[in-house]
């Protein structure tokens, strides 16, 4: 299930959700002494990522991972990894623990095993994730009628799963991907979907009628009663 929020711009919905997000973070690590933190990338993340950059909020005791990466190398176009340490890994978040999901194996199929334990440490469950929507309904990298994404909307069982995308307009030549699992995503304390303009409205509402989860499988968060979901939307 899900909540709607409409904020009057961008901006506000930035500030928005930069204080609900630090003030979930602060709260786990003055409760447990650390957090957990899993971002997406996107263009519409980035001004959200560099103000709670600013944020005082103990940021060494805060493991920050990635929902999802292509399968290129930090540096490289297209890498949600550097895209993090370039938005949020400045200012008070320097002191963050960035957890990369791009390992030196040549598929994801095959650096799942390195991949997983690079989890292993983190606090689970998360206690803050933030998610996007492409215009084809997909969320980490949960694409449509992709390879692997049965194990990628699991409900239980391991957190990470890889996954061949079929090419399109928003995948680019970007086919060979890493990504949070649902399972991995649903027990999170606060989980986030970030979605802005016209286009994506109409998709999130179309995704929110009866259909299958493999053509829109953000419907697999908006159809799963277990799950807190947030939509916040501006124009």
């Amino acid at each position: 299930m899900f909540t709607w929020t409409t904020h009057p711009s961008r901006e506000v919905m930035t500030q928005t959700l930069r204080d609900q997000i630090a003030a979930q973070l602060s709260a786990s690590i003055s409760a447990d002494g650390r957090a957990s933190f899993a971002v997406s990338g996107g263009s519409s993340p980035a001004p959200l990522y560099q103000a709670l950059s600013a944020e005082k909020i103990g940021w060494h005791k805060v493991s920050t991972v990635l929902v999802d990466e292509r399968w290129v190398e930090p540096g490289e176009a297209g890498s949600n990894e550097s895209f993090v340490e370039d938005n949020l890994l400045g200012g008070e978040a320097a002191s963050t623990c960035l957890v990369g999901l791009k390992t030196s194996h040549d598929t994801p199929g095959e650096g799942l095993a390195e991949a997983e334990t690079r989890l292993a440490d983190m606090k689970w469950p998360l206690d803050a994730v933030v998610l996007g929507m492409g215009p084809d309904g997909h969320t980490a990298s949960w694409f449509p009628h992709a390879d692997g994404l049965d194990r990628a909307l699991a409900s239980d069982g391991p957190r990470l799963a890889a996954v061949r995308a079929h090419k399109s307009e928003v995948t680019g030549d970007f086919l060979e991907r890493m990504t949070l699992t649902k399972a991995a995503v649903c027990e999170a304390k606060l989980v986030v979907l970030m979605i802005t303009g016209p286009v994506k409205r109409r998709v999130f509402d179309d995704a929110d009628t009866p259909g299958p989860i493999e053509d829109l499988p953000i419907r697999s968060l908006i159809f799963d009663p277990s799950i807190n979901l947030q939509v916040h939307w501006a124009e």
